[in-house]
């Protein structure tokens, strides 16, 4: 658990201080920026079933739908990366940010089946873009404080996702339909954006030629350990997602309230390993926290599918959590801080590689499963979880912390 200096860290990192330095006023502002992407993705993601119902989508429907979302943050991560090269990560992420909030009424809006497949596309660029732009920001302010807070950050996007999913939860509770729910919580969304804006830093690590990088080009070769580990730890989210409930469920009949408490384990335990992250990987590094993580999640994952009871697997799964809440954040700052390449080119890179595993990693596991099992799916997932920790080394290429540190004053 996060220990009280951790917690009281977290909260004040919610507050923008007249008196703090442009570095800490931009800590704060990147967290919150975190917390807005996870909490407009949650809100889409609580109204699904609302959406569904309201223009009588049929499953098949509905995966054009994700496709689309999927589509459009693929194609956005390089044309974030070149944004990043050539505008900065503030105002990059301000712009992908404004189309990610601008989209989600149309969600709610949208007439026809026809309207939501290019709000869709947009929703989705917005989202990606908006992804690739803030962890740069986030990895250019931590060089500026010279300590570790790509963790928290990520912490604060799965708050977001709390914040999000309880606000959707209420709203469909309460009767209010997506078409009043999501226009809100978008223009909120925006006018926090906006505010922040002006709280974030220039890009002060900029690689010589990142002006000139193509628009699509993928990372070098001495880069691709990482997109391998950032595509390995996407497939484990992906399958706890999309495929804890009904192991729980159909392998070893836990009825569908029981089986929901795979994922809340997974969840809380990552939000958990997040937000402690930061002091570990201080301490420790990151070569060593991605051996620990990744031998956690896949040795406490192995262990929970040999058991095999539902107490087990639940437990098991909460291990997976903990394990994978630091190999994300990690492999962003490890490519936003290799060297002889421009953060955006990188960052974008890695995300593209990643966000392939959550594409493509859920639907395999399923046709696995088809003629086999759930269980053999899993294991898997508990192999790739272990092949990261011949990756490990792979971090050692990044610029340490702190390394170059700046003061600037505004992201303007």
């Amino acid at each position: 658990m996060p220990s009280v200096n951790t917690l009281q860290t977290i909260v004040r990192m919610l507050y923008i201080r007249r008196h703090d330095s442009p570095a800490e006023r931009a800590l704060s502002a990147i967290a919150l920026v975190f917390l807005i992407n996870g909490t407009l993705l949650a809100s889409w993601i609580s109204r699904i079933p609302a959406i569904t119902d309201r223009h009588g989508l049929s499953t098949g429907q509905v995966g054009t739908m994700l496709m689309a979302l999927a589509v459009g943050a693929i194609v956005s991560f390089a044309i974030a990366g070149i944004g990043i090269n050539r505008n900065g990560s503030a105002k990059t992420t301000l712009v992908f940010g404004s189309l990610f909030a601008l989209m989600l009424p149309l969600v709610g809006l949208s007439p026809s089946i026809w309207m939501l497949v290019p709000v869709f596309v947009l929703f989705g660029a917005g989202n990606g873009g908006m992804d690739v732009a803030m962890n740069s920001q986030g990895v250019e302010v931590e060089q500026t404080l010279g300590r570790s807070i790509i963790n928290s950050l990520h912490g604060f996007f799965s708050l977001g996702g709390v914040v999000g999913a309880a606000l959707g939860a209420l709203a469909a509770g309460l009767g209010v339909s997506p078409a009043v729910h999501l226009p809100i919580v978008g223009a909120v969304a925006l006018t926090g954006l906006w505010w922040l804006h002006s709280n974030l830093i220039p890009d002060t690590h900029m690689e010589p030629g990142a002006h000139d990088e193509p628009v699509f080009a993928l990372p070098p070769k001495a880069m691709w350990a990482l997109g391998v580990i950032a595509f390995c730890s996407a497939i484990g989210e992906g399958a706890m997602a999309d495929w804890s409930a009904l192991y729980l469920d159909d392998e070893l009949d836990t009825g569908g309230a029981i089986a929901a408490l795979g994922f809340a384990a997974f969840s809380l335990a990552m939000l958990i390993g997040r937000f402690s992250g930061d002091r570990l990987v201080d301490r420790y590094g990151s070569p060593l926290m991605v051996r620990v993580g990744a031998t956690i999640s896949s040795v406490g994952l192995a262990i929970g599918l040999l058991i095999n009871t539902p107490v087990a697997v639940i437990i098991s799964f909460a291990f997976v959590g903990l394990g994978l809440s630091v190999l994300f954040p990690l492999v962003f700052k490890a490519a936003a801080s290799f060297p002889g390449v421009s953060r955006g080119r990188a960052v974008a890179g890695v995300a593209t590689i990643g966000y392939t595993g959550f594409l493509v990693g859920p639907p395999v596991l399923g046709w696995i499963a088809e003629p086999t099992s759930l269980r053999v799916s899993m294991v898997i997932v508990a192999i790739l979880c272990g092949a990261v920790i011949l990756l490990a080394p792979s971090m050692r290429q990044q610029r340490p912390v702190g390394s170059t540190r700046q003061h600037p004053v505004s992201a303007d």
